[in-house]
């Protein structure tokens, strides 16, 4: 990819934004955001505490981090955030044109049993149906890539580097 796009790691909690998103910068070689980072306080005393946002406490958290990405525009990076609504993609895409998107999607089963795992996180398994009941997968014309998150992070990384690749610079 001649010039690095700002990508924007997708997906329903316990897909591997962060883990995936951290590593698709490396590879790319541009900067990491956690998205999770831009939540104010409020946001994550509700989730802690088992209750799903609801659109009001999203736009500011998603304008913070289409601000960050418009930052760095031209310059390339990579920022992880939930984007499950089509509103919300467009909501980035209108602080921040040109975002680039890469869904990681997989198995219910699978994404339950990694959030069982996982240490340190305030998203508790038990918001993963909500999550997936608001989750609209990417359009025909937004720009981005499915990627299926099966396997080991490298393996998942190097799918979404491929799929960017190909979506981005076809002639390589």
């Amino acid at each position: 990819m001649r010039t690095p796009p700002v990508v924007v790691v997708m997906g329903v909690a316990g897909t591997g934004k962060t883990t995936i998103g951290s590593l698709l910068a490396t590879r790319l070689g541009v900067p990491y955001a956690e998205g999770d980072d831009f939540h104010p306080e409020a946001n994550i005393a509700k989730m802690s505490a088992g209750t799903p946002l609801d659109d009001a406490d999203r736009w500011p958290w998603l304008d913070a981090i289409g601000a960050w990405a418009r930052g760095r525009a031209g310059l390339g990076g990579v920022v992880s955030c939930s984007a499950l609504k089509r509103a919300y993609r467009d909501r980035l895409r209108s602080t921040a044109p040109g975002l680039v998107f890469v869904h990681l999607a997989g198995d219910r089963a699978l994404i339950e049993d990694r959030m069982a795992h996982r240490r340190g996180h305030f998203m508790p398994t038990a918001l993963l149906d909500s999550q997936f009941a608001t989750l609209q997968p990417l359009g025909a014309d937004e720009a981005g890539v499915e990627v299926d998150v099966s396997g080991a992070p490298e393996e998942i990384t190097e799918r979404a580097v491929a799929a960017l690749r190909a979506r981005l610079d076809p002639a390589s």
